[in-house]
């Protein structure tokens, strides 16, 4: 590990997984690969990183530790069962034994669905998170997996699940097994350093995304509260910093734990911002961050009867004056314009002919059923056409 000014912010975690944090933590990859018993690593990535320097360090690390390395970075920006199919050939036919889920929330996505796939004998949507069809996984047949996070959004690195798009609906899915859980992270807050501003404000607001409907969720979870609560406090703290300064190794650490946070305190559920976006991305291939950042004002404005209390206990927390659902919207709102989120859907190309085909596909998707308010096609119709027009009344 190299010496940093910032070497108070080193630790490791074992909470939900094992997590080694801190800068220049990336060279222990090698170690964690061993650990897990990996002779011969798949490094999932996507386009983007596969021809960093960071790719080519973590395949040289890997191979002058004994450790073979190929790279697959076939991975689209809303991964696609395709891509996990292309995937799992790379994986049979080069032997390998594990994955190293390398990227932001799309490649790490597609590594842990990969890796759940080593063995299968069924298909990929046979396991998708319905009922109990998490129990038709061959358990020894899955392979283990190393998380190294690049963005500060998803928190994928800590989640049991993969979001799979099916071509053939044009549907966003959830692969759910708990041993889907990377066996461990390696957060180097350096590997965020590279992402440009509009993706950190985006990916950002996706942590803020998670945590904030963790904590509107009507499930009763006060751990997953607390979390959130915390987790909000560095995206309020940070966020605006890591976008005003990209090199600020000590924002992005900061905000990299907020987004772990967010994606562990969500397991208490998520809602219409999540419900609406997942649409969005699998029928137009909107930015799953940037699409929750635009409709998260609509969203906390229809749900605001049921969350009004949350909302007190929110602005409490961040010690804002008159706590109280406007302080909160408003704080959304300044944020957002802040970082230059824009204001609307339609500033992302949803039109009113897709609000009336989404809506129904927003009504039942995985998220809609722990929303505080309850969800149908109407109700999702109408959130869509205020974010498209911007109503906020």
């Amino acid at each position: 590990m190299t010496d940093s000014p910032l070497q108070h912010l080193t630790a490791n975690w074992n909470y939900p997984t094992a997590i080694r944090f801190g800068i220049g933590r990336l060279r222990e990859l090698p170690d964690a690969c061993k650990q897990l018993g990996m002779t011969r690593p798949l490094l999932v990535t996507d386009p983007g990183l596969a021809g960093l320097p960071m790719i080519a360090l973590a395949k040289q690390d890997c191979d002058e530790a004994g450790l073979p390395c190929a790279i697959f970075s076939d991975v689209q920006g809303n991964p696609v069962a395709a891509n996990v199919d292309a995937g799992l050939k790379v994986l049979r036919e080069g032997g390998h034994d594990g994955v190293i889920a390398y990227g932001g929330g799309s490649a790490l996505d597609a590594g842990k669905a990969i890796a759940l796939m080593w063995k299968q004998t069924r298909p990929l949507f046979d396991f998708e998170d319905k009922a109990d069809w998490w129990t038709r996984v061959d358990v020894d047949g899955m392979a283990p997996v190393v998380a190294v996070p690049t963005t500060s959004g998803t928190g994928s690195e800590v989640g049991r699940a993969s979001v799979i798009t099916d071509e053939r609906t044009h549907t966003k899915k959830i692969i759910f097994h708990a041993n889907m859980l990377p066996a461990i992270v390696i957060s180097d807050p350096e590997l965020t350093v590279g992402l440009p501003r509009h993706l950190s404000a985006a990916v950002g607001m996706d942590a803020l995304s998670h945590n904030l409907e963790a904590l509107c969720s009507p499930l009763h979870h006060p751990m997953a509260d607390g979390i959130a609560l915390e987790g909000m406090r560095l995206i309020r703290d940070w966020l605006p910093r890591v976008c005003e300064d990209g090199g600020d190794l000590e924002a992005r650490a900061h905000m990299q734990v907020a987004s772990t946070m967010g994606a562990t305190a969500f397991q208490k559920g998520l809602g219409a911002m999540h419900s609406l976006s997942h649409p969005c991305g699998a029928v137009l291939n909107t930015h799953h961050g940037l699409t929750n950042a635009v409709v998260m004002p609509y969203v906390l404005a229809f749900n605001r009867a049921a969350i009004e209390d949350r909302m007190e206990l929110l602005a409490r927390y961040l010690g804002f004056a008159n706590p109280g659902f406007d302080v909160i919207q408003d704080w959304v709102l300044k944020l957002r314009a802040g970082i230059n989120i824009p204001n609307t859907l339609a500033d992302l190309k949803v039109s009113e002919a897709n609000a009336h085909t989404l809506a129904p596909m927003a009504a039942v998707d995985p998220t809609a059923a722990t929303n505080p308010v309850p969800l149908n096609p109407e109700n999702c119709e109408q959130l869509y056409l205020d974010a498209i027009h911007g109503r906020l009344d």
